[in-house]
């Protein structure tokens, strides 16, 4: 019986998934998350006053270098050249939060889903350390690949998350 994760030989041991049989094609993933934290963390975060500098534009630029790494932090990532990545970030005032959305594309033979969750999380831990002197309570959640796109499997599209929690 061969097991659905494809990450496990016939044995159950770990390894890098063979692609080369694959065609290159153009992929795209697109993942979010967000951040919460103190309503005086948003405020300082939105008025650029933070004492460390632009947050959010650091924070982009580091989300961006995660995408880039991610082969280096993931043991089983194929390194990938990637031809795009976008990083945005949305203030939240009701859910006293950050979002950040970040695009991945490349063309290749295995998609980029990891690359754009990387750049995801990289952001918002950037988000926390340069705001934890005035917040450590901030909480990161709801991390996830909204949609991905390319390769043999097609397109495929989040399901919308419930209202309530993390």
């Amino acid at each position: 019986m061969t097991s659905p994760l494809t990450h496990f030989d016939a044995q159950g041991q770990a390894h890098m998934v063979d692609v080369s049989a694959k065609s290159a094609t153009h992929r795209k993933a697109l993942a979010q998350g967000r951040i919460r934290m103190q309503a005086a963390t948003l405020a300082l975060i939105a008025s650029g006053t933070a004492s460390k500098g632009d947050v959010l534009g650091v924070a982009r630029i580091a989300a961006i270098q995660g995408a880039k790494r991610c082969a280096e932090l993931i043991p089983l990532c194929h390194p990938l050249p990637l031809t795009r990545v976008s990083v945005e970030f949305a203030l939240d005032a009701e859910a006293v939060a950050v979002v950040c959305t970040a695009q991945v594309e490349t063309v290749g033979v295995t998609g980029v889903e990891m690359e754009a969750l990387t750049a995801v999380q990289v952001g918002l831990l950037t988000i926390y350390d340069m705001c934890k002197a005035a917040d450590k309570s901030m909480v990161m959640g709801q991390i996830r690949v909204l949609e991905k796109h390319g390769g043999k499997s097609g397109d495929w599209q989040a399901a919308a998350l419930p209202a309530a929690g993390d």
